[in-house]
């Protein structure tokens, strides 16, 4: 399936601003299964965008704007081919070993609750990974309500759990928690959805997780809706968590206060015929 991003991010700064620094990772790579077919970041201010690679893999840039500024906008057009690989995840560029996505961070750190969790989940499906993961894939959505009220960019996967509710970013790290109570390396993914609901107008990225199982290596797992990634995902950014991967993080110098606005667009392009109907009840963080 081809899909087609348009991707708006807007900061309106109460007080003009004299300086802001940015990272963003908003630009996916090619793998096996996902082909970038043309890809631009434009921005409002008059600066140069510095391109990377971060520790993880990920395509970064970075812009650092002179004030004064009272808007900046961060602009982002793309298309990308993408095959329905099962949720298997090759050709990607992997730094680190499978074990380093054993590390916990402070939003994915898991507890009591968590851990008995996990364990009451798999209890009855062996010890094999692929089964345990796919076990904690089909309980979660029954478990968590997508609920995008009570939770922020800073809510823990324990507090999440707690609460009971929470976005597409919660229930990842609530998976990715249970993963690695486990013993199996498990990470955090950004990127789109191309949601099979007609929904093209979104105000967030969508996230899942990716969890390594031998012999297939990294394979995704959708806890919100209950899936493996298929084309109608687009593959973003990894990290061990959302802060490793999240779209846009900087700060700003001087002002007082800010707005943030953030519209998405995800269309099918021209191309391929897509298959929507696979993809149901599908959440977006």
């Amino acid at each position: 399936m081809r899909i087609r991003i348009w991707h708006d991010t807007t900061y309106r700064y109460s007080w003009p601003v004299t300086g802001v620094i940015q990272t963003l990772r908003l630009t996916p790579r090619n793998t096996e299964g996902q082909y970038v077919m043309g890809w631009r970041i434009d921005v409002s201010a008059d600066c140069p965008l510095t391109c990377h690679v971060d520790a993880f893999g990920n395509v970064t840039h970075t812009l650092t704007a002179e004030g004064p500024l009272d808007t900046l906008v961060v602009h982002v057009e793309g298309e990308a081919e993408i095959e329905d690989t099962s949720g298997v995840v090759k050709g990607t560029i992997e730094p680190f070993p499978p074990t380093l996505f054993l590390r916990e961070t402070p939003l994915t750190q898991s507890n009591e609750e968590i851990c008995a969790f996990a364990r009451d989940v798999t209890d009855k499906v062996g010890r094999e990974p692929l089964p345990m993961l796919h076990a904690l894939l089909d309980t979660l959505p029954a478990t968590i309500a997508f609920d995008t009220d009570p939770t922020h960019a800073h809510t823990s996967a324990a507090e999440a759990f707690a609460l009971k509710r929470g976005v597409c970013q919660d229930i990842s790290h609530i998976f990715i928690a249970s993963a690695r109570s486990l013993g199996i390396p498990a990470r955090y993914v950004s990127g789109y959805l191309l949601r099979g609901d007609g929904r093209n107008e979104q105000h967030a990225g969508h996230a899942w997780a990716e969890a390594y199982v031998e012999r297939l290596g990294w394979v995704g797992f959708d806890a919100a809706n209950g899936m493996c990634p298929t084309d109608a995902y687009l593959r973003v950014a990894v990290g061990l968590d959302y802060l490793g991967a999240a779209p846009v993080r900087g700060s700003r110098i001087g002002g007082d206060g800010e707005g943030l606005d953030v519209r998405i667009r995800v269309e099918q392009g021209s191309g391929r015929s897509h298959n929507q109907g696979r993809s149901q009840n599908q959440n977006q963080s």
